[in-house]
């Protein structure tokens, strides 16, 4: 043993004291704004489905749709892998997965559309749409076939369609309740939202709902849709999607960029408007920024281009969507909006192969900083809190086992989400 060496110090136990007293305000400013990600499943996709055309059968039957295009334009591994240019080593690991996976939970997050994919409706006729998705859900819910994640996307608060929005609203939830109370993957969208004022409104109409119902204060939360230039920059120059996070209150839960009506916004032409256009990274940057330890996650946005028609036409579509998909993911947006049955091959393909390809790699990099073993890359706290948080999205969507990851991790999936939400002041501290 070595010398032991003495410790001295200057600064009186007062000076400490004082200075942790004068930062206890923003202590808890930090706390209260950014309390980090909630460490819950966050779907790899959200389908709108319009409020007329939902049934109970909605789920299987796009499972089954998506099962008949890769019968139909790639009815194996090779030829799928062929179209998409996924490596040999990747073709038969994600085709089966993903056939698997059409038949087992087909869609993540469905959203019943009552805003541009229902258009206006008699009031009457809307009241019994609402009332009906209320009903169906709730069968869903109770009979196992429903959807992770469910709920509608409400009309807007801008004063023209209001009160519709809120009697909607009022209506499907007002069902909910009387079919046995709220399910736990109940999901609102607020769409077209262009200040603060309209997403504070709409926090207190859910407050309002919550105390009428006598539910726990903060039950209810929301996604804010970002589709117009003025939610992303306000008049005064600051960013307005980091306010319209503030003003919801908590309740914020996801920020979904609409492709294209904030591209027609700026003026962007039909043929140009796509998830990959220059706008709309500038968007989803802001978007991603703002957000960024808030808990509100951000989805990207989708494609129009549909994959119908003749086999050399569904193959170009595919190929597109598999590589919008890719990028996105690439740049940390997990989620993204699919508009037909045949988008959703397409994006599990993407989704399995962006986790299986770099599985291995993030598996042994996570075992080795667990293990405080050495290697080729010195990892820190916040690169094992990405490396397991990549192998939990992969579990979570089907593209990895927990056998898998466990017999190379070394970890169970407690370990990996104890490294994927570390408590605040941890992310500066050694591994266990």
């Amino acid at each position: 043993m070595g010398q032991q060496e003495k410790v001295a110090t200057s600064l009186a136990g007062a000076v400490s004291e004082e200075i942790s007293a004068s930062l206890a305000p923003v202590d808890a400013e930090l706390e209260r704004r950014y309390p980090g990600d909630p460490g819950t499943r966050q779907p790899v996709h959200t389908v709108y489905v319009p409020g007329d055309a939902f049934a109970a059968g909605t789920i299987r039957s796009w499972g089954d749709q998506a099962l008949a295009a890769l019968d139909e334009h790639a009815p194996d591994a090779a030829s799928f892998a062929a179209v998409l240019g996924l490596p040999d080593e990747l073709a038969e690991p994600v085709y089966s997965r993903v056939r698997a996976k059409l038949e087992r939970e087909p869609i993540e997050d469905l959203r019943v559309d009552f805003e541009d994919g229902y258009g206006p409706r008699p009031d009457a006729e809307e009241d019994a749409t609402a009332a009906r998705a209320a009903r169906l859900i709730a069968e869903a819910y109770r009979d196992g076939t429903a959807a992770p994640y469910m709920g509608i996307r409400m009309k807007c608060m801008e004063a023209a369609v209001r009160d519709r929005g809120i009697r909607t609203l009022d209506v499907f939830l007002t069902g909910l309740m009387e079919a046995g109370g709220l399910p736990d993957g109940l999901v609102l969208t607020l769409p077209k939202v262009t200040y603060p004022e309209q997403v504070s409104a709409f926090a207190r109409l859910l407050e309002a709902f919550e105390k009428a119902h006598g539910l726990d204060a903060g039950r209810l939360g929301f996604e804010i849709q970002i589709e117009t230039s003025q939610s992303i920059l306000a008049t005064d120059g600051t960013a307005t999607v980091a306010r319209m996070i503030q003003a919801a209150e908590g309740r914020a839960t996801g920020l979904h960029y609409g492709t294209f009506d904030y591209s027609a916004c700026l003026g962007v032409s039909a043929a140009h408007q796509a998830s990959d256009h220059p706008a709309a990274d500038h968007a989803k940057a802001v978007m991603q920024v703002a957000a960024a330890g808030t808990g509100v996650r951000v989805s990207d946005g989708s494609t129009n281009v549909l994959p119908v028609g003749p086999t050399a036409k569904v193959h170009d579509a595919w190929r597109l969507h598999y590589g919008l998909t890719r990028r996105a993911l690439s740049r940390a947006y997990y989620q993204g909006w699919d508009m037909h049955p045949g988008h959703i091959p397409t994006r599990y393909a993407a989704v399995f192969a962006f986790y299986r390809e770099g599985f291995e790699q993030a598996a042994a990099r996570l075992a080795r900083y667990a293990n405080r073993a050495g290697g080729d890359v010195m990892d820190e706290p916040a690169t094992a809190k990405a490396l397991s948080g990549y192998l939990l999205r992969g579990l979570d969507c089907g593209a990895l086992d927990i056998a898998e990851v466990a017999r190379l991790t070394g970890l169970t999936r407690a370990d990996l989400e104890s490294f994927a939400s570390p408590r605040r002041g941890d992310l500066t501290a050694s591994a266990k």
